[in-house]
C-alpha cells in the first residue's frame, strides 16, 4: 500500500483528515465512557419472614420451597440463602453479567409467586419481596438525637416515614433499610401463670386479636326498602391505643364472667423487635444501610444520596 495518491492529492487528504476528525469529536461526545468494565454481576434478593420459628424450620419450610421455584431462572449463575433464629430469611439469586436487572427481577418474582401455596400462612401473611441490588453495602450512616429526646422506636419510625422513601428514589439505589428496633407495635407480653390458671394457649389470644382487631366492612341499611334515605355503617377498624388492647375479650361465660387481654398480658407501645441494639457517640440510634444496582456509579449514587440527606436535614430544621 503506498500513499502516492495522498501525497498528489493533497486536497483529498485534507477532506478526509477533516472528516476523521468530526466523527472523533461525535464519537467523543456521544458514546458512552467508564473506566471499568461492568464485571459486578446482577442479584436479586428474595426476603420474608417468619416471627417466632427458628434457623431450622425456616429452611425447610420457607427457604427449601422458594429455593426449588427461583432455580434455574434465566441467565442464573448461581443461589445462597440465609436464615436466622431471628426468623428472617433471605436468598440472593446472581446472574450472568450483562444480564437485565429489570428482566431478571421480574422472572425471580413470577417464580417466587409459584410457591405461595407451599408457604406457612403467616409468610404469606407478611409477604415475600423481591429487590434488585448488590449485596455489598454501599454506604451505612445514622441517625441520632444529640439530646437523647428521641428513644430508637421513635428514630426508626422518623426513617421509615421521612427518609428512606427519598433515599430509594435515588438513581442507582437498589435499596436502602434501617437497623433498628423496627416501627412502632403493640406489644403484648402474655403472663403464663394467669394463663394456666384459665387454661390458656397462646393460640387463644391469636384468636381473639383475629376476631377483634379487623378492618370489616359492615354494609349499609337502607338500600332496597321504603326508606327515604340510606346510610352506610361505620366500623371503629383495627385498634389504636393499649386501653383498647386491654379491653379484648378472651373469654365469657353465660353468667356475665368476661376475661379480658388485660386480666392475662401486660400491653405497651413499643418495637416490633428488639433484637437489635444501637448508638452513636453514646446516643440512642439507628443505623441506615445503602445497596445499590447493578452498574450503577457508586461515587454518584453516593453523592445524590448524601444530597438527599442535607436536604432533609434542612427541611427538619425548619420544622
Amino acid at each position: 500500500m503506498t500513499f502516492e495518491r495522498f501525497i498528489k492529492r493533497p486536497v483529498l487528504s485534507t477532506v478526509i483528515s477533516i472528516v476523521i476528525v468530526i466523527l472523533g469529536i461525535l464519537g467523543l461526545t456521544q458514546l458512552p465512557i467508564t473506566q471499568y468494565p461492568d464485571i459486578s454481576p446482577p442479584t436479586i434478593q428474595v426476603s420474608t419472614s417468619y416471627t417466632g420459628a427458628d434457623a431450622q424450620t425456616i429452611l425447610n419450610s420457607v427457604i427449601a420451597p422458594l429455593e426449588e421455584q427461583i432455580n434455574g431462572a434465566e441467565n442464573m449463575t448461581y443461589i445462597t440463602s440465609t436464615a436466622s433464629n431471628t426468623g428472617s430469611a433471605s436468598i440472593t439469586v446472581y446472574f450472568k453479567p450483562g444480564t437485565n436487572p429489570d428482566l431478571a427481577a421480574v422472572d425471580v418474582q413470577n417464580r417466587a409467586s409459584k410457591a405461595q401455596g407451599l408457604l406457612p400462612a403467616e409468610v404469606v401473611q407478611v409477604g415475600v419481596i423481591t429487590s434488585k441490588r448488590q449485596t455489598s453495602i454501599l454506604e451505612v450512616f445514622t441517625i441520632y438525637s444529640s439530646d437523647d429526646q428521641y428513644d430508637e422506636v421513635f428514630l426508626q419510625n422518623y426513617a421509615e416515614i421521612n427518609l428512606l422513601p427519598q433515599i430509594l428514589r435515588v438513581n442507582g439505589v437498589g435499596d436502602a433499610s434501617a437497623w433498628g428496633s423496627h416501627d412502632y407495635s403493640m406489644r403484648i407480653w402474655l403472663q403464663p401463670d394467669i394463663m394456666a390458671q384459665y387454661k390458656l394457649i397462646p393460640s387463644d389470644v391469636t384468636a381473639a386479636l383475629a376476631q377483634q382487631n379487623i378492618e370489616a366492612a359492615p354494609g349499609m341499611f337502607g338500600e332496597n326498602g321504603d326508606q327515604t334515605f340510606q346510610y352506610t355503617m361505620k366500623y371503629r377498624g383495627r385498634l389504636q391505643d393499649t386501653e383498647q388492647f386491654e379491653n379484648i375479650i378472651i373469654r365469657a361465660t353465660e353468667d356475665g364472667e368476661i376475661l379480658r387481654l388485660g386480666d392475662i398480658a401486660r400491653i405497651e407501645l413499643g418495637g416490633l423487635s428488639y433484637q437489635i441494639s444501637s448508638e452513636s457517640n453514646g446516643h440512642p440510634a439507628i443505623a441506615v444501610a445503602v445497596f445499590q444496582t447493578a452498574g450503577s456509579n457508586a461515587t454518584q449514587v453516593i453523592n445524590n444520596v448524601n444530597a438527599a440527606l442535607e436536604e432533609a436535614k434542612k427541611i427538619s430544621l425548619r420544622g
